[in-house]
């Protein structure tokens, strides 16, 4: 039985400023419950910055951002957790000197879900963590900290989940099977935007990509299409864009 899609989050007009330099531009987009979402580009072209305005690690220059219809632009991310939307990192953000286990307890604590959160078990088994529930976080490798980024980011039940680059550094094996668990996240309509590089691996997932470049949206729609069309070409190999 197929859920029906709702809009949990939109962006309209979106910037964002460092100085003189507009890190995004009047960018727009949405994204549905049980969809996933692939913000594209290259280096430099706005996707971490977009992540980072939505889950609140900086406020927007101008635009907004709603949540289930409510403004949330500017709202500090450990607010943005209680009302359902988290994230994951490029570089994981673990307590370090906490142990897996640990970490997801905090998690699950903190976070306060309003519908009932998974166990620290479920998570941990169906995450590939349960043989190393009891080591320092510290000790993992960067896979398994990826895992551990996102299963904390799970323990809150997000509705909108932000993925930053997780596929980086996955083996191929490993790729397939966390395509299978983010896909199987969507089924269960949660709406989720994922950043990523590896554009075999976006194809795989995603329902829509936007391609970014220099802070705006030039192509929406299915990655297979953007493939066709000469602007997005230029930007990807070579054109003015400097990464």
């Amino acid at each position: 039985m197929s859920l029906e899609r709702t809009a949990v989050l939109n962006v309209a007009k979106l910037v964002k400023r460092f100085g003189g330099f507009y890190a995004l531009d009047g960018l727009s987009f949405h994204v549905d419950s049980g969809e996933i979402l692939g913000l594209v580009g290259p280096n430099g072209s706005g996707k971490t910055t977009a992540i980072n305005v939505v889950s609140g690690l900086y406020a927007p220059d101008g635009g907004e951002v709603t949540l289930d219809g409510i403004s949330i632009g500017g709202v500090a991310s450990h607010k943005l957790v209680h009302r359902g939307l988290n994230r994951t990192f490029q570089v994981p953000k673990p307590f370090l000197s906490l142990t897996v286990r640990e970490n997801i307890q905090v998690a699950l604590a903190y976070g306060r879900a309003a519908v009932t959160p998974p166990t620290v078990a479920e998570l941990l088994d169906g995450y590939r963590l349960a043989e190393v529930a009891d080591r320092p976080a510290a000790d993992l490798n960067s896979a398994q900290q990826k895992m551990l980024d996102l299963v904390r980011a799970l323990a809150t039940r997000p509705r909108l989940l932000l993925l930053d680059e997780l596929a980086a550094g996955l083996n191929p094996a490993e790729l397939d099977w966390i395509a299978g668990r983010i896909k199987a996240l969507a089924t269960s309509g949660m709406a989720i935007i994922v950043v990523e590089h590896l554009m075999g691996f976006i194809e795989h997932i995603t329902d829509r990509v936007i391609v970014l470049n220099a802070g705006k949206e030039i192509f929406e729609g299915k990655l297979a299409a953007a493939v066709q069309q000469p602007q997005v070409v230029e930007v990807f190999l070579g054109g003015e864009h400097a990464a």
